[in-house]
């Protein structure tokens, strides 16, 4: 079974999220901080701050909640432990 993964990262320059969906993360993580992906550029350094795994389907459809206005409560709450685990909050 493939799973793809649904990740946020954290804008250490505006200090805002971004949510994507990709079968390797790390790779992706990788060409958001070289600057290769457009919606990002602008916003680096980026860091990884949750990710969760899920089958195709289900990955797109919880990646377009996290980007809906129903998720910004759910993407706050992790933000907000990101920053305290790190000492920022």
């Amino acid at each position: 079974m493939i799973l793809y993964t649904v990740y946020i990262l954290y804008s250490k320059k505006d200090k805002n999220l971004y949510v994507g969906c990709t079968l390797d993360v790390e790779k992706r993580v990788i060409h958001h901080n070289k600057g290769n992906v457009l919606s990002t550029r602008e916003r680096r350094p980026l860091v990884l701050i949750h990710s969760e795994k899920h089958v195709k389907a289900d990955a797109f459809q919880r990646e377009r909640f996290l980007k809906s206005l129903w998720g910004a409560r759910e993407k706050n709450k992790i933000k907000q432990r990101y920053l305290n685990n790190v000492g920022l909050g």
